[in-house]
């Protein structure tokens, strides 16, 4: 009976390995309920739509969602469902808000926002806030950051004269100081949104600012991402999950996935989103 009892307990989550979480990314585009503040040359989802992503969020499965481009907590149930998952969200009234959707039962600590990625706060449109939450699982902890960076400047050097080239590079330095700050706290950490920007060169600059202020790891490295592919393949990724501190050594091998729609054409990626959800595996230890 003693040799069952501890063979059920070895099994049970959180206990010798520790619990194991899913992380995901998911920049849902223009998710809102408040439809007449949409762009004019962006038409409001119907219901057949809304319920298609809702599927796919429930075969997404994931513990964490960082999610991107979504309204506030009522855009967000729309699509994951709240029974299942608690939101949080950047104190702020943009259309597009970064912001998390973790599974219940997990316990969360809201940390203030990383108001400084918002170089433009009192614009109609500014910039994005980043979402800042620490999760607790199994006894570990891991802190995470949602974010969205400015758009218009995905390769190419920082320091053309060009205005989104230069709020990126003013992002990435905000965005180093946090990661900075948290190899001087000695945590682990994930960094999971839309960058905005692809890291496959091997001098790419908002990547090398990154990694300059902590050894990260890069998930969707040396990958090409398959949503929307379109003849010739897959397209680099920018949408990115970065680790770090002791979360490197979190992640199970081999286990990035992108969610692809098994819809296809221009219309559906307006439909749905130009985006798909990628995720990864970590195995958090016992007591960390």
């Amino acid at each position: 009976m003693r040799i069952l009892i501890l063979a059920l307990l070895l099994l049970a989550p959180g206990f010798a390995l520790g619990a194991e979480l899913k992380l995901a990314s998911w920049n849902i585009a223009w998710l809102t309920s408040r439809t007449a503040l949409l762009p004019r040359d962006r038409a409001p989802r119907e219901s057949g739509d809304v319920t298609r992503l809702a599927e796919y969020a429930r075969r997404l499965d994931a513990d964490i969602v960082a999610l991107q481009e979504v309204d506030e907590p009522e855009a967000a149930a729309q699509v994951l469902d709240p029974r299942a998952y608690a939101f949080y969200f950047p104190e702020e009234d943009d259309l597009q808000r970064s912001g998390f959707a973790i599974r219940r039962g997990l316990r969360v600590i809201r940390n203030p926002d990383l108001e400084a990625l918002d170089l433009n706060p009192e614009a109609q449109r500014s910039l994005r806030r980043g979402a800042d939450v620490t999760v607790e699982a199994g006894g570990a902890r891991l802190r995470l950051l949602s974010l969205h960076l400015k758009s218009g400047c995905s390769s190419g050097r920082l320091e053309r004269e060009d205005r989104d080239c230069e709020q990126l590079a003013r992002q990435g330095e905000v965005l180093a100081g946090w990661i900075a700050a948290r190899r001087r706290e000695g945590v682990a950490f994930a960094l999971l949104g839309d960058f905005n920007r692809a890291f496959e060169r091997p001098d790419e600059p908002l990547w090398g600012r990154l990694s300059a202020a902590a050894p990260l790891t890069r998930v969707t490295e040396g990958v090409s991402n398959p949503c929307w592919a379109g003849p010739r393949g897959g397209r680099a990724f920018i949408d990115h999950i970065l680790l770090g501190g002791r979360a490197r050594d979190w992640l199970v091998p081999d286990s990035l996935r992108v969610l692809v729609y098994a819809e296809q054409g221009r219309d559906w990626r307006e439909r749905l989103s130009d985006h798909c959800p990628l995720s990864i595996r970590l195995r958090l230890p016992r007591g960390e």
